[in-house]
Order: structure tokens, then C-alpha cells, then sequence
């Protein structure tokens, strides 16, 4: 019944935009406010785009990242062959927002979360799943109804050891036993190493990524000698785009991140740099000065429960030298250095986030920017909260 209460209450949530009666600027939001610029929001959705088309290769972005199915809506627009979600919750806040080509990347195991994914195959026109255990496969066969349709990915794990099979007999069951269903469609296989996406320097990146993806190719062949080819053959992500594109078997990159940007990727570096800039920072916590207990710094109204803090520090890219601290969870500490005139009570600061995808789902909206430097709408954040 709770679940049920679950699916209910998600399925009712807003995800159409709100217009504003007339347009803000970012200084008249309600501080902290998480503010999307528009703009560079679609440049980075169209460079990623072409970059992928021009390399043959498909584009499944992970809406783990946005949770919004009007986010959702220009990837697919944009070309994207389908939406990738990392819950089973979220799918149910995607395919009730209109989004109904689906990816769910984390296995299941339990009755009650098959019985909503089963559910969803009848509303959506192309819902997949990945799997990584008999146990999985049998309760997915068991929630099918009559004319029920799902398509099954099997989860392939090499190195990072969170989801995934490194049993090649196992793999064969699971496609044997799909083959049986008339209810299941063998898609292919998923890998995906989340561990190398923010490793340090592009040549390690690179290294690291390549080598993984020629042993998932080992597999590959090693399965197609046994019959077992793969239509999809899906993974990688934002930290890896350039590079996975390389590989022959992939036919697409689940990328997520690159919609935002934040300064846990900028960190990562590029080829020719030691910032990751190719995409441009369209997400921002707009926060406002409140307090100067001392010269030296200057309190913002934006803290842990504006920020996640799993990573590095926010950075504010319109003060220069400007360091940000947390400061419990409500507030935040600028440390301004020696000479800073700029900052003042009653000011806005819009900070970028540490890591987007947490920081996303402390928020209820997206207030969104468009290019007269004004916001015009809220985006609900669909699927917030959504972590079963």
C-alpha cells in the first residue's frame, strides 16, 4: 500500500512550467534560488548532440541529473534516442510528465518495485530495465501482464564493483530465460565505470576508460561466438564523452552532468587543459548576503541544505579570488582576500554548485533565465526526492 501511496503521489506532481506574470531578475528571487540559464542550457544540450551524431553514436543523457521532464523533453528534441533514469521512482515522474523512452540503469529485486515497473511498460512506448541476477529477471516475468512489453538490458560490471555481473555463465541464463518470454526483449547490455569519470587528467582518463571498455569487448565477442549479439550497447557519461566515443561495440553514452557543468567536473581536465570547460556552466545557486561579522568574510544564505557538500567547495566565478566556506545548514561563509571592495550587505551572488546532480535535488524549482539576463518561468524538479 505504501508504495502504491508512492507511485500515486509522484504521478500527481507538477511538470509543466510556471510562467511568471512578469520576468525577475535574479535579484528579486528567493534566496537561495537554483537558477538555470537557458541559453547555455541548450548550447550544451546541442553541442553534445553533434558531438555524439558526428562520431556515429547515440545520445541517452541521465535525467538523474535534471529530474524535470521539461529537461528531459530537449534532449529528446535535440535528438537523444531515448532518457535515462537512475530509479525506478523517477521513471514514474518521467513517463507521468510525457517521457516515455526509458532507460531505469539500476537493477531491482523486490515484488513491488516490479509491479511498477510492469505497470509503467503499459503507459510507456519503449520502457527498458537493466538486470544482474535470476532473482531480478524472475520477479520482472512474474509482475508481466498479458501484452505487456519491456525491453531487458544486462548490467555488465568490470572494475568499479557497484552494480553489474562479471559471470559470463550468468549472462547466458539471463538471455536464455528472456528468450522464453514473449513479454521481454533482449536489448543488450549496459557498462558503465562511474569511478573513472572524475579521474584527474584526460591521458589517465583516457587510459583508464579505453582499457575497461576493451575487456567489456572481450566479453562481447566471447558472447556473440555463443549467439548473444546486442542491439545497445550503453554506458560511459559526461567524463568519459570524448573518449568512448571511441570504442566500437558503444552504440551510445549515457551523459548527464554536461547539461550543468559544476566544479567537481571542472576539475577533471581536458586534453589541452587542466580545466574541463567544454561545456559551460548553465546551473547556479543564487544566494544573498545577509551578515558581516568580521572584514574578512561575508555570510551568504545558502548552506548544506542549498548546496551538496560531498565534494569540493561551491566557487563563485563572478568574484575572483573570492573563497567560499560552509557554514552549517543554512549558511555559508565568502572569504573575501585582502583588498575586496566589492561585496556588500543586500548583495546577490549566484555560486556554482560542487557536484549538480545532489545539489538538483535539494531544490524545488529551476528558476529559469533566458537570454535578456531575466527569469521568465519555474521548472518544477519533477522528480525530486525520487531515490526508489
Amino acid at each position: 500500500m505504501s508504495l502504491a501511496f508512492s507511485v500515486q503521489t509522484i504521478s500527481q506532481r507538477n511538470a509543466a512550467p510556471l510562467e511568471l506574470e512578469e520576468p525577475l531578475p535574479v535579484t528579486e528571487l528567493p534566496t537561495p534560488a537554483l537558477v538555470l540559464d537557458k541559453p547555455k542550457l541548450q548550447g550544451n544540450i546541442e553541442r553534445m548532440a553533434e558531438h555524439l551524431a558526428q562520431h556515429g553514436k547515440g545520445f541517452r543523457p541521465h535525467a538523474k541529473t535534471h529530474k524535470c521532464p521539461l529537461l528531459a523533453r530537449l534532449q529528446l528534441d535535440a535528438g537523444a534516442v531515448g532518457i535515462c533514469v537512475a530509479k525506478v521512482s523517477e521513471a514514474v515522474a518521467m513517463v507521468s510528465g510525457g517521457i516515455d523512452r526509458l532507460l531505469i540503469t539500476s537493477p531491482i529485486t523486490t515484488a513491488n518495485k516490479a509491479a511498477v515497473v510492469a505497470e509503467l511498460a503499459g503507459r510507456a512506448a519503449d520502457l527498458n530495465i537493466v538486470v544482474d541476477s535470476a532473482l531480478g529477471l524472475d520477479l520482472l516475468i512474474a509482475a508481466l501482464g498479458s501484452g505487456q512489453k519491456l525491453g531487458v538490458l544486462v548490467d555488465l560490471d568490470v572494475a568499479m564493483g557497484r552494480t553489474g555481473t562479471r559471470d559470463t555463465a550468468l549472462v547466458e541464463q539471463l538471455c536464455s530465460t528472456m528468450a522464453q518470454h514473449s513479454g521481454l526483449t533482449f536489448r543488450g547490455f549496459q557498462h558503465y565505470a562511474g569511478h573513472v569519470m572524475h579521474v584527474e587528467g584526460f591521458s589517465a582518463r583516457r587510459d583508464l576508460s579505453l582499457q575497461l571498455w576493451e575487456t567489456v569487448e572481450e566479453r562481447l565477442q566471447a558472447l556473440a561466438a555463443a549467439g548473444i549479439t546486442a542491439e545497445i550497447v550503453t554506458g560511459g557519461g559526461t567524463g568519459t564523452y570524448n573518449i568512448d566515443v571511441e570504442v566500437g561495440a558503444v552504440t551510445d553514452l549515457q551523459v548527464g552532468s554536461y547539461v550543468f557543468m559544476d566544479e567537481e567536473y571542472r576539475r577533471i581536465g581536458s586534453p589541452h587543459s587542466d580545466r574541463f570547460e567544454d561545456f559551460e556552466v548553465s546551473l547556479t545557486v543564487a544566494c544573498t548576503t545577509i551578515s558581516e561579522p568580521q572584514g574578512k568574510t561575508i555570510t551568504v544564505d545558502g548552506g548544506y541544505k542549498a548546496f551538496a557538500s560531498d565534494t569540493v567547495a561551491p566557487v563563485c566565478d563572478e568574484l575572483p579570488g573570492v573563497k567560499f566556506r560552509f557554514a552549517g545548514d543554512e549558511h555559508g561563509v565568502l572569504i573575501k582576500p585582502q583588498g575586496e571592495q566589492s561585496l556588500r550587505l543586500g548583495q546577490t551572488v549566484r555560486v556554482v554548485t560542487p557536484h549538480c546532480d545532489p545539489t538538483v535535488n535539494l531544490h524545488d524549482y529551476y528558476w529559469v533565465m533566458e537570454s535578456d539576463g531575466l527569469v521568465h518561468s519555474a521548472w518544477p524538479i519533477t522528480a525530486r526526492g525520487c531515490s526508489w
